[in-house]
């Protein structure tokens, strides 16, 4: 059983600020933010497969700038207008700003991305195996 725990590695999502890493423990987050143009807000789901971030839905209210064009169109009970989207990621890079208030949703809390790091600093998300051990002493967010 020893042996065991020595190599068995848990799934996680980890937040690389370059100077602090953080982790999230479920296997999916909402990342939000307001559109520098639009002044609305969008949403994007992701999902942990695997080794990769799947980006699986997006929802804004308006469209402009950077909507996809490509996406399926889901109907929805709100005030806004769902994509589908299927598109896989090994990590992404995001730039973080309290001008657009860049949010992490995970298990219904609010992670303000823009309170723990500097304004336009980055951060990389990407999958993570930790040992048993990283995950009970783990920074989890």
């Amino acid at each position: 059983m020893l042996l065991f725990s020595l190599f068995y590695r848990l799934p996680v999502i980890q937040l690389d600020f370059g100077h602090t890493i953080y982790y999230l423990k479920e296997d999916h987050f909402e990342l939000r933010w307001i559109h520098s143009v639009e002044k609305e807000e969008w949403v994007e789901v992701y999902q942990r497969e695997d080794d990769e971030l799947i980006l699986t839905e997006t929802y804004f209210k308006t469209f402009g700038a950077g909507v996809p064009s490509d996406g399926e169109v889901i109907d929805a009970q709100d005030d806004f207008i769902h994509m589908k989207i299927s598109e896989r990621l090994s990590e992404m890079n995001l730039t973080v700003s309290e001008n657009v208030k860049t949010t992490i949703i995970s298990n219904e809390t609010e992670i303000l991305l823009y309170e723990i790091t500097n304004d336009y600093e980055s951060v990389t998300i990407s999958i993570e195996y930790l040992p048993i051990w990283e995950y009970i002493g783990g920074e989890f967010l």
